[in-house]
């Protein structure tokens, strides 16, 4: 997280964030105004870093650095070679894949997920947008809620988007995706949607981002960039869907009993078409 932030953060935290990088084992054993005065801040500045990055406060910031030193040996993501041997795709796809999932579980905010669940049980309707392959990922989160009859949305169409949003209320929610959380279709539908007084959630790669900045609610997955070969892009549409799981199931068992009832539904009548 530090590495990713970085150079977005404001110059005092950017300072502390770089100390923490370089000097890990000498940051967890500091108190803030210890850490502030070792990298020629202040006190004050460690704990808008970690508000910054989400973080409950320092003892949270340097329980995950110290984690992170224990993983020393983890080897992350790597990228492709020219004419890569079928073998090793194969085990560097699902090594990424794996480190990706991984990622988005250990940046997880829970204050935020708890946000973000309690409003989409509220939610009279639920807005779900995306652009190019994050489209996927909010058709795959319509088909999902609507098994539990949440009147759910998900279009590829940016018209057909803003006209379903445009008629949105306290009461809806409209979820925006996009793992650079920078794409201009998907930041404007958040927009008017805040104009209409819905509840916004964010689904980004984890960092400051224009949708970051709009949503109510920011929900984060693995932050690793895409590299030459874009492996990292189908790791992240992994950690995408995900997310997307983990939201569901969540609202799923709030309301198990309801919820199976509804699956229940869905399913005998999806066997009744087939049969007839």
């Amino acid at each position: 997280m530090l590495k990713e932030m970085a150079e977005q953060l404001p110059p005092s935290e950017r300072k502390i964030a770089l100390y923490i990088i370089e000097n890990p084992h000498e940051a967890i054993r500091c108190t803030a105004n210890e850490l502030g005065e070792l990298s020629s801040t202040s006190a004050s500045a460690v704990i808008r870093l970690c508000k910054s990055l989400g973080l409950g406060g320092l003892q949270e910031l340097k329980l995950r650095v110290a984690g992170d030193m224990r993983k020393s040996n983890k080897e992350g993501f790597t990228d492709f070679q020219p004419n890569e041997p079928q073998p090793s795709i194969v085990q560097k796809v699902t090594a990424n894949s794996i480190q990706a999932l991984l990622e988005t579980a250990e940046i997880m905010n829970y204050d935020s997920l708890s946000k973000a669940v309690e409003a989409l049980i509220r939610a009279k309707s639920i807005h779900f947008y995306g652009v190019g392959a994050s489209a996927v990922i909010a058709q795959d989160a319509q088909l999902k809620f609507v098994r539990i009859n949440k009147c759910t949305t998900s279009s590829t169409d940016f018209h057909l988007s803003a006209m379903l949003v445009a008629q949105s209320s306290k009461d809806d929610v409209v979820v925006g995706i996009s793992f650079s959380g920078e794409t201009f279709e998907v930041a404007k539908i958040l927009e008017l949607a805040k104009e209409k007084d819905a509840t916004t959630i964010s689904l980004t790669s984890y960092g400051l981002s224009p949708l970051s900045e709009i949503a109510d609610v920011n929900l984060y997955v693995s932050a690793k960039q895409e590299q030459v070969f874009r492996s990292a892009a189908t790791s992240s549409r992994l950690a995408q869907l995900q997310f997307i799981d983990i939201l569901f199931m969540c609202v799923l068992t709030s309301q198990y009993e309801a919820s199976i009832q509804k699956l229940d539904e869905v399913r005998m009548g999806i066997n009744f078409i087939k049969q007839n």
